[in-house]
């Protein structure tokens, strides 16, 4: 089969508009977007899309987890469909491309093949996942997590968010709940395009990442017990300090982290202090220490040293530590054969790349369990996600969209 032509390229001003119009639903209050999942605004975002798909001739499917699937025949009706997509929900104060890049890039995929009048052998499926951020309702990559069979859709409906409201219920009110059975669909393969968020593409001046690994990840709740006491009146040594505590133990992950270097990393991103009050000493703290490496014995050894050195350091200072793991999934090694589509599609498109490991958890980590599959990166400015001011550029988005297409149509099988 011969592979797609250099000349095969989507059209850059169009999916940069998409981009900009999908920005308009769910604005963040520093020029982002803040579309959280089964809020009004992704009922608004999710309908814009549906209406895009159709418009390029697309049939939508729904399942029981809101997940959109936007199918474009091929001619084989045997065949199994190749999938693309991401997902349409942000952070509280997110981006306009993280995520959004995968399903719209998937999306201009279509709209290119219309243009051009190809057909392929495989029916190409674009996907929205629903609740990719986990922000509102955790844990992250809900809906693909269901799908691939690593939660139940039960435990999933009861999720709740910050107000008590569940996953399930919401769902039905955003009136995105649809019949069809999750998971029961087959893939011949699965590809996502994703921005970095971090800032080793840009560095490097590099055009597209070739993710090969997606990093595992650990999350684990630390609660450091001591006493509240007043800082103006407590002698030094009658303090049992839970503040301090949690400082020593930091600069312990600080140090297990760097011990697997280059590619482990570790730090605390969410803390809570009690009582939190200027004048008091912090007799409790809560906070989550997230660890990450594409190595599993790496990350069982930074969990274990991260236990046994906090245990003793709060053990020396009179404070009790209790421990939860509260989240995390094992590394990932991307399909062989996608991750070669990918990167013979960046060859071949004459753009500069390097292979690189996914520092963050994807729709594609989940779905790698149950199809083939392989992720697409490209540089974002200053490696900065997560953050109204996440920004890429359309040549930048182009590029990305590009070796999608191309990958997608090398495993689709274009029909001549």
């Amino acid at each position: 089969m011969a592979a797609p032509g250099e000349n095969l390229r989507i059209d850059g001003d169009r999916l940069w508009n998409s981009l900009m119009d999908m920005a308009k639903i769910g604005p963040g209050i520093a020029g982002g977007n803040n579309r959280q999942t089964l809020t009004d605004a992704d009922a608004e975002g999710r309908a814009l899309f549906q209406s895009w798909c159709e418009a390029a001739g697309c049939t939508m499917g729904l399942d029981q987890m809101g997940n959109m699937f936007a199918r474009k025949e091929g001619t084989d009706p045997e065949a199994l469909p190749v999938y693309v997509g991401s997902h349409l929900d942000t952070q509280p104060t997110g981006g306009k491309y993280d995520g959004v890049l995968g399903v719209l890039g998937g999306l201009e995929v279509l709209r290119t093949l219309n243009d051009l009048g190809i057909k392929t052998k495989h029916p190409i499926v674009v996907t929205n996942w629903t609740n990719e951020e986990g922000t509102r309702f955790a844990p992250a990559m809900l809906a693909s997590g269901v799908f691939a069979g690593v939660h139940t859709q039960d435990w999933a409906y009861d999720r709740e968010d910050a107000e008590g409201k569940t996953f399930g219920d919401e769902l039905e009110r955003i009136g995105w709940k649809g019949d069809e059975e999750v998971g029961a669909r087959q893939m011949h393969a699965f590809f996502e395009l994703h921005i970095e968020q971090g800032p080793i593409l840009e560095t490097e001046g590099k055009n597209i990442g070739v993710v090969t690994h997606g990093q595992g990840l650990s999350w684990t709740q630390v609660t450091i017990m001591g006493k509240d006491a007043h800082t103006g009146s407590t002698p030094m040594p009658m303090r049992r300090n839970a503040g301090l505590g949690m400082a020593r133990v930091l600069v312990l992950v600080d140090e297990i982290a760097w011990s697997h270097k280059p590619h482990a990393v570790g730090a605390a991103g969410q803390i809570n202090v009690y009582p939190n009050s200027r004048n008091v000493i912090p007799g409790k703290v809560v906070f989550t220490v997230d660890f990450r490496s594409p190595e599993l014995s790496v990350i069982e050894d930074m969990e274990a040293r991260l236990r046994a050195g906090a245990a003793d350091i709060c053990e020396e200072m009179g404070l009790s530590v209790e421990f939860e793991k509260v989240g995390g999934f094992d590394p990932v090694e991307f399909d062989q054969t996608c991750v070669k589509a990918v990167r013979d599609a960046a060859d071949r498109l004459g753009y500069s790349h390097r292979d690189i490991i996914s520092g963050a958890g994807h729709d594609a980590c989940w779905i790698n369990k149950v199809a083939p599959t392989a992720m697409v990166m490209c540089p974002c400015v200053d490696g900065l996600s997560h953050n109204e001011a996440e920004d890429i550029s359309k040549e930048w988005a182009a590029a990305g969209a590009d070796v999608l297409l191309h990958a997608v149509l090398e495993t689709a099988q274009i029909v001549e």
